[in-house]
C-alpha cells in the first residue's frame, strides 16, 4: 500500500491566492515543507504526493474528461483510439498515459522537461510509455526534434499544463507541428483563456487556433477540472480537433503573439 502523506493547506484567510500561485504544507517528521502547486519537480519526487494533492484531495477530473472527449471526436469519424499513436506533451508522472491505456490506446510517447517527471514515471508507472522524452521544446535540436517525429504520432495530448508558463506557446506549436497532418489534438485550458480581455500570448494563441484553418474542432465542453484549496470548482474547457497543417511562425507573429 503507498504511503499516505500528512498534508495541510493553508488557513482560509491567507489562500486568497491565484491558481498558480497556491502553495500546501508538507508534514515529514519534525519538519515541515511549503511547497507550491506548480513546483512540480520537488512533488514528483516524493511518491504519491501528486495523487494525494490533486486526485484524492482536490478531485482533479481532468485526464479522463480529455480521453473521453478525445473518444467521443474519434467516433465521428472512421478512425480508431487503439490504433493511434499518442505524444502525451507535458505527460508529468504518467496520470494522462493511464486514462488514455484505459481507453485503450497501445501506442504512447511521453515528453516532460523535468526530469523528475520522467523519474517519477519509472518509479511509478513502468513500461506505460513506449518513450519518454526529457526535453525543452523551445529549444529542441534537429536531431531531437527527428527522432521524436519518426515515431509518427497522429495524436497530441495535454492536460493541466497549458497557460500558466508551464509550456510556453512555441514549445506547444513545436510539437503540435511534429504531428501528422490530420492528426487530433485534444487538450484542456482554464476558462479564462477564452475570455477576449484576457491578452497573454498564449490565450491569444488558443483562441486564434481554434478559429484557424489549421485546426478542425470536434468537442468543446465546460467542466469542472478540480476544486481549488477552499473547496471551490474550478472550471476549464475540454479541446478536441484535428490537425489540417502545421502552423509556420508567420502565423503567431501575423496575430502579434510571441513565443
Amino acid at each position: 500500500m503507498l504511503k499516505r502523506h500528512r498534508i495541510q493547506f493553508p488557513k482560509p484567510e491567507s489562500s486568497n491566492l491565484n491558481q498558480d500561485e497556491a502553495y500546501f504544507y508538507l508534514q515529514e517528521g519534525k519538519e515541515q515543507r511549503k511547497i507550491r502547486f506548480h513546483d512540480y519537480d520537488r512533488i514528483y519526487r516524493v511518491q504519491n504526493l501528486y495523487e494525494q494533492i490533486f486526485y484524492d484531495r482536490l478531485k482533479c477530473t481532468s485526464p479522463e474528461k480529455v480521453a473521453t472527449i478525445l473518444e467521443s471526436s474519434l467516433k465521428q469519424t472512421e478512425d480508431n483510439l487503439s490504433e493511434l499513436r499518442v505524444l502525451d506533451f507535458g505527460a508529468g508522472n504518467g496520470m494522462m498515459g493511464d486514462a488514455l491505456k484505459e481507453h485503450g490506446v497501445s501506442r504512447l510517447i511521453g515528453v516532460d522537461i523535468i526530469p523528475e517527471a520522467y523519474d517519477a514515471t519509472v518509479r511509478d508507472r513502468p513500461g506505460l510509455y513506449d518513450a519518454y522524452y526529457v526535453e525543452d521544446f523551445t529549444q529542441l535540436s534537429d536531431e531531437k526534434r527527428e527522432d521524436i517525429a519518426s515515431w509518427q504520432c497522429d495524436c497530441m495530448v495535454t492536460v493541466a499544463a497549458l497557460g500558466f508558463g508551464d509550456i510556453p506557446t512555441k514549445a506547444f506549436i513545436e510539437a503540435f507541428n511534429i504531428i501528422t497532418t490530420k492528426g487530433w489534438i485534444a487538450f484542456n485550458i482554464k476558462e479564462t483563456f477564452f475570455d477576449t480581455r484576457d491578452e497573454s500570448g498564449f490565450s491569444k494563441m488558443i483562441r486564434e487556433l481554434i478559429f484557424s484553418d489549421y485546426l478542425d474542432v470536434y468537442h468543446i465542453e465546460r467542466y469542472r477540472h478540480r476544486l481549488s484549496i477552499e473547496g471551490e470548482p474550478l472550471y476549464y474547457f475540454a479541446i478536441a480537433g484535428r490537425k489540417n497543417a502545421d502552423v509556420p511562425v508567420e502565423f503567431l507573429e501575423s496575430k502579434g503573439i510571441g513565443t
